[in-house]
């Protein structure tokens, strides 16, 4: 009974701390504890409560996420069921093969378990999924900036990664059976990743981005709740409202307004209402204006955002399933005509290979009309900036129901201001350009596949007999249930 009700406090502390740790709110420093207690237990425990106290401690925390799929996203119930299940059993997979390898005399790789393992799982969904990148703990950390510059070497999978070392580390520490040069060896490791880290970090920050600087203004106009077709009396006001933002933001000195996506609704006979008033703006005060709308033609309805004066219509490559089937997705890349601006939309930042390819293209500035859920506004905006710190690039992002955030390529956060459809907001900030690229742009996911094939030999090792001392010619399994009767007949 002492037994079950140890571990059972130690899965309802975990879950509390994956519950703050994480979601859309998340309390930055409280992940790097959270499957600690699980962990501390791991190699005392059999291997069906390792894996179930590692499922069950995740899954209390995760369940914070349910009525943002099913109800804000209006994903289906089998997607989030699906989604919550499949990552709690990975939680206590690499829980249990971190446990197999701590009883194997291997906690050197143990130590690569949990990280390489969550990180593997991040990174395929992340290629396969329909969420991109959204599925991934790094941005818990995205306001602590020397942590967070690590993106530009490995992405967003090199954060996670140092989030999860630091309770793998410790429970190898404390682990039975650990060897004091075992552990010597584990902590000095550990302990150089995370100094060569935060010593790139505090370079990163230090070094000045080498471009020029962009100004750009923000803009959240109020409006009714719905996409407003721009031929309709509410449709002319704003774009009324909106060329008086963008007079008053010019004389500001702003190079480029953004607007918020899908705030209006044309086709080919209406969107001369759009175009006209601010072609003309935009022309007469020398800026350019990016408008985000939903627009029809031919009978075909994109998420669309223009470029005016250049009239440049970029179509949003990653739409979202369930709320955006009646869109069809774009697959041209675009740029402001004469700038090293490029054009994407809201959920496209989701997915750093985009982001990547715009940077590769030469783009040092991405202009991002976009659209929130209000309580996301907070993760939704620091993934767009740790896709600026990965490919190195400024980010403009303006979304209705969340909040307009001006970042440079180093994740500072130079502009912010929450939005409702209540009210008109606006921002102005110069963005620093950096014209050199990063080791994330010239080589892509190497950190993620190199995690892959980490995560693969740790599987493989703890099923693999050690040669030495006859105990581990057992098959894991019984090995396993061998230590787990052992332990019970000690405790009786």
């Amino acid at each position: 009974m002492k037994r079950f009700l140890t571990l059972a406090a130690a899965v309802l502390l975990s879950a509390v701390l994956w519950r703050y740790g994480t979601g859309l709110h998340p309390l930055p420093g409280l992940v790097f504890l959270a499957p600690l207690p699980v962990l501390l237990l791991a190699a005392r425990v059999s291997v069906v409560a390792a894996f179930l106290a590692g499922a069950l401690s995740w899954l209390g925390g995760g369940l914070q996420l349910w009525p943002y799929f099913t109800e804000t996203l209006e994903q289906p119930v089998s997607v989030t069921v699906l989604l919550l299940v499949v990552t709690a059993g990975v939680s206590g997979t690499v829980v249990v093969i971190m446990r197999a390898l701590l009883l194997r005399g291997r906690p050197g790789l143990a130590l690569l378990a949990l990280p390489a393992g969550w990180v593997s799982f991040e990174f395929l969904i992340a290629l396969t999924g329909p969420f991109g990148a959204w599925w991934s703990i790094a941005y818990t950390q995205a306001d602590v900036l020397p942590l967070v510059q690590s993106a530009a070497l490995t992405g967003p999978w090199g954060i996670t990664f140092l989030i999860l070392l630091v309770p793998a580390t410790i429970a190898v520490l404390v682990a039975p059976a650990v060897t004091h040069a075992q552990r010597l060896r584990a902590a000095g490791a550990s302990a150089v990743v995370l100094v060569a880290v935060a010593v790139f970090g505090c370079w990163h920050l230090a070094v000045a981005p080498e471009g020029d600087q962009v100004r750009v203004g923000l803009v959240a106009l109020s409006q009714p709740p719905d996409y407003i077709a721009v031929d309709s009396p509410d449709g002319r006001d704003m774009v009324a409202r909106a060329v008086i933002e963008i007079e008053r933001l010019a004389d500001q000195g702003v190079q480029a307004v953004v607007f918020p996506e899908k705030a209006w609704r044309a086709d080919e006979s209406t969107l001369p209402l759009l175009s006209g008033p601010l072609t003309d703006v935009a022309i007469r005060r020398n800026i350019h204006v990016v408008a985000g709308l939903i627009l029809t033609t031919d009978g075909t309805s994109v998420n669309a955002a223009i470029d005016y004066p250049s009239g440049v219509v970029y179509a949003k490559h990653y739409l979202i399933r369930g709320l955006e089937d009646e869109l069809r997705p774009g697959t041209q890349w675009q740029r402001v005509p004469g700038e090293p601006w490029a054009l994407a939309v809201c959920f496209d930042l989701d997915r750093p290979s985009l982001v990547r390819e715009n940077r590769r293209r030469g783009a040092t500035l991405l202009l991002v009309p976009a659209l929130d859920f209000t309580d996301d506004r907070w993760l939704h905006s620091r993934m767009a900036v740790i896709r600026g710190i990965e490919s190195g690039v400024g980010i403009a992002r303006a979304p209705q129901l969340g909040a307009l955030v001006a970042s440079d390529s180093r994740g500072h956060v130079l502009a912010s201001a929450e939005t409702d459809v209540t009210i008109t907001r606006s921002v102005a900030a110069s963005i620093p350009l950096d014209s050199g690229s990063t080791i994330y742009v010239r080589f892509g996911d190497w950190f993620g596949w190199l995690s892959v094939l980490a995560f693969a030999i740790a599987v493989a090792r703890a099923w693999w007999p050690r040669r030495s001392g006859g105990r581990s010619r057992l098959p894991v399994s019984a090995q396993l249930r061998a230590d787990s009767s052992q332990s019970d007949d000690a405790h009786n």
